[in-house]
């Protein structure tokens, strides 16, 4: 295996070994937490631990990510628009990502692009560690199924749209606790940088409607409806679409794609789902488990919506960036059926079945990584090649 690949192995096992030191939160996902609700949670030994192991992994990943250089097929028109920005030429960025950039340029000098992409690096991995402390029921699974899933490596291209993702599943616990205001707000601000992430206002709310309410006729009938005008109102969704993005309008990104490997994992997802309400379905009988029942139900409508996304909406130029906004919660939804299960040698199966499935994924993700269109890996930093 070639020693950029090995380095990318390595950061994984380290970071999820110090996951491994962090336990799980005391106050589930639907809950404010202590110092949200106005108070403190009295510091322990073991919440000493969280913190250090939580920095410790957080370093470890926005060095790796800040500290790249000449990688991915995106990282010099990057560096390209960010002149184009600061000179005030056209470009297809939003105005939040462009003042961010001129801001960094004036601060850092003109064509100074190394700082740039280190402070969306810092911002990106932020999003990504915090949403996974607030919401995840073990830390290290969720870490590990967003490293093996290849959002973090991913994150080294397409910065903004990456960006816009981590945001996305921060913004999770905010539907959750039903803090729908500050979902909205957070949302809108960073739809400044990457438009596409207005998406989840409606997905994410209707998601949380449907787990709360569970599915009735009248759900089954519209849904039925959307999905004919996905296969059927094709072209009105392309003319939508080609307004907010004219530059995807016959370009290399408007190519019909199904991401069988999306659809796979989705189903397997729900799969899991379905056994842990076959199994333990009549055992919800206080608010909590009500609530808990709720969260997983949430996690599992995205990934039914996420079904409909790769198998419909293949004429959707860059179809799996609408998508990604819903499977990720998988680093979630995972944890947490497994973790419903009582202890056994079903939940052991899942458990170890899942971890080898998703190692599987890995290996043949870093092979990927090397694709022309993709160029993450050789890796490389300015540490070392750049002069």
């Amino acid at each position: 295996m070639e020693k950029s690949a090995l380095l990318f192995v390595f950061l994984t096992l380290g970071t999820v070994g110090l996951a491994l030191l962090i336990q799980r939160q005391s106050v589930p996902v639907w809950q404010k937490r202590g110092y949200d609700r106005g108070g403190y949670e009295p510091a322990t030994k073991q919440t000493a631990v969280n913190a250090i192991a939580q920095f410790a992994v957080y370093a470890l990943l926005a060095a790796v990510s800040a500290c790249r250089f000449a990688i991915g097929n995106d990282y010099w028109p990057y560096r390209e628009n960010f002149k184009r920005i600061f000179n005030d030429g056209i470009v297809s960025s939003e105005f939040g990502f462009n003042l961010t950039v001129k801001a960094l340029f004036h601060i850092f000098g003109y064509d100074n692009y190394l700082p740039v992409f280190a402070f969306f690096s810092l911002l990106t991995v932020l999003f990504f560690v915090l949403a996974l402390r607030d919401q995840s029921d073990c830390f290290a699974f969720s870490l590990f199924l967003l490293m093996a899933n290849g959002y973090y490596f991913q994150s080294f291209n397409t910065i903004r749209y990456y960006l816009a993702l981590a945001v996305a599943l921060y913004a999770m616990k905010f539907v959750l606790r039903r803090e729908y205001g500050k979902f909205v707000l957070l949302v809108l601000f960073f739809a400044t940088f990457h438009k596409t992430i207005l998406f989840v206002i409606p997905a994410y709310l209707l998601a949380y409607y449907l787990a709360r309410t569970g599915l009735k006729k009248w759900h089954l009938i519209a849904g039925g409806l959307f999905l004919a005008s996905l296969i059927f109102g094709q072209k009105l969704y392309r003319w939508v679409i080609f307004r907010l993005y004219p530059y995807y309008e016959n370009s290399h990104f408007d190519a019909a794609h199904v991401s069988y490997a999306g659809i796979a994992k989705c189903v397997g997802a729900l799969a899991l789902c379905g056994i842990v309400w076959w199994t333990y379905r009549k055992e919800e009988g206080t608010q909590t488990d009500k609530e808990n029942g709720i969260v997983l139900r949430f996690y599992a409508v995205l990934n039914l919506f996420g079904i409909v996304t790769f198998l419909c909406g293949s004429f959707i130029p860059e179809v799996t960036r609408i998508g990604y906004y819903l499977v990720i919660s998988q680093v979630f939804l995972i944890p947490t059926a497994i973790g419903r299960m009582k202890k056994g040698w079903l939940r052991e199966v899942c458990k170890w079945g899942c971890i080898l499935a998703f190692c599987l994924y890995f290996v043949l993700l870093l092979k990927q990584l090397y694709q022309n269109d993709v160029r993450i890996l050789p890796y490389m930093s300015w540490i070392f090649y750049y002069k």
